[in-house]
């Protein structure tokens, strides 16, 4: 597991240093066109105008609740897209010797990468033994934080793309964002290195994938699940509604952390929410239990 995370990692270093080579040879061209700034400004304002117009659309296929769940073997779970206008549906309930677990996500969020980095190992170890579901909702609230390329968004449009087209790829596209996540206030990675990271992660489809990315398919329907998720409820649990990033619910109660999301914090929580789910079940699956992890 700590190999394939590696690798992933420097996967992204090269990619990144790729495109920052070729942005380089861009930037006297950029530089050209800022000077004819009013012209260029012009027609910028006009189309944040118009995207601000756009009809609302449905949501992506297998993210009926504004998240997609991931089970055992890793394989998503079905579901119909959300249509237009409709409001999100709560997945259904788990088995009660499964755990469930929901995180609200940006892929920009720095506290979201570390809750990744220290938890995302036991995340993957309880999925893998069927102790528990994970299900993702990617929110853009840091879109204004990545020196104006919309990455929060983008990447979460990014992933809205691998659930309709690849779903059971998500988990691994999910790690990989996160194996060398970007730093606030910088780019972020380019439409051409998401893409390249989902081919590196194994999303299938690549072409319609890469389409996906490029024209934006899932913007409205990102922008629509985070002012949802901002509004609140959270449809089949106890929160109103979504403060920061991440948000971690277990069994329909948030996970209110008070150390750097240590694992053995979070592995407690999870069990005593499973030890409820599992008080009239004599022979449950392998409980979440806490493990003893290297300080950060």
């Amino acid at each position: 597991m700590s190999e394939s995370r590696e690798a992933a990692r420097e996967r992204a270093r090269e990619i990144r240093a790729q495109h920052r080579k070729r942005d380089r040879r861009r930037r006297f061209g950029v530089v050209a066109a800022v000077i004819g700034g009013v012209v260029v400004a012009g027609l910028i304002v006009t189309f944040v105008l118009v995207s601000s117009l756009r009809p609302s659309t449905r949501g992506p296929q297998n993210m009926q609740s504004d998240g997609l769940k991931i089970g055992e073997g890793f394989a998503a779970v079905r579901t119909p897209a959300l249509g237009v206008g409709d409001t999100p549906v709560a997945s259904e309930p788990n088995p009660t010797d499964v755990v469930d677990i929901q995180i609200y996500y940006d892929y920009l969020c720095p506290n979201c990468g570390a809750f990744e980095e220290r938890n995302g190992d036991q995340l993957r170890e309880w999925i893998e033994n069927n102790a528990a579901t994970v299900e993702y909702h990617p929110i853009a609230i840091f879109t204004a934080k990545s020196a104006g390329t919309q990455y929060s968004l983008r990447a979460a449009n990014a992933v809205a793309c691998v659930a309709e087209l690849s779903p059971d790829q998500f988990f691994d596209y999910h790690e990989a964002l996160f194996a060398d996540q970007p730093e606030e206030n910088t780019p972020g990675f380019t439409d051409d290195e998401l893409l390249a990271i989902a081919e590196e992660a194994g999303v299938e489809h690549l072409g319609n994938v890469e389409k996906c990315i490029d024209t934006q398919r899932f913007r409205v329907w990102v922008n629509e699940a985070t002012q949802r998720a901002l509004a609140g409820p959270i449809a089949g649990t106890e929160v109103a509604s979504i403060a920061s990033t991440p948000t971690i619910i277990v069994n329909g109660e948030e996970f209110k952390y008070t150390t750097a999301f240590d694992p053995n914090e979070f592995a407690q929580f999870v069990a005593r929410a499973a030890g409820q789910s599992f008080s009239d079940n004599p022979t449950p699956t392998p409980t979440p239990t806490p493990t003893e992890t290297p300080a950060p």
